[in-house]
């Protein structure tokens, strides 16, 4: 059979942190070359994010998803309308002729 190794010898570690000699060797990052700006078309935005902001007056009769299917041609885009508009409108049922809505982009389908 074969001897166990020895456990390993820790005994003359010693701990500790030097908070001086820590604070003298971090450097400061150098942003000097750094440039800001935004790429739209990296993100594929740039086509949204020049489109107008368009509004829509609520008429007599008039639905989030009948304004929808007007606007985006499917009612199943009524709640783009309704969380553009959330300021305003606290139920999306209960829409009033007069109020004027924030209408979004048209939606990616």
């Amino acid at each position: 059979m074969s001897a166990k190794p020895a456990p390993p010898d820790f005994s003359n570690v010693q701990g500790g942190h030097d908070v001086v000699a820590a604070k003298e060797t971090v450097k400061t990052p150098d942003f000097s070359n750094v440039s800001g700006g935004f790429d739209g078309d990296a993100a594929g935005t740039a086509d949204t994010a020049k489109q107008p902001v368009a509004t829509y007056t609520v008429r007599r009769g008039d639905s989030l998803s009948k304004i929808a299917h007007k606007t985006y041609g499917h009612s199943r885009h009524w709640r783009l309308i309704f969380d553009a508009n959330r300021d305003q409108i606290d139920n999306p049922d209960l829409i009033q002729p007069g109020q004027i809505l924030v209408l979004p982009p048209t939606p990616a389908t």
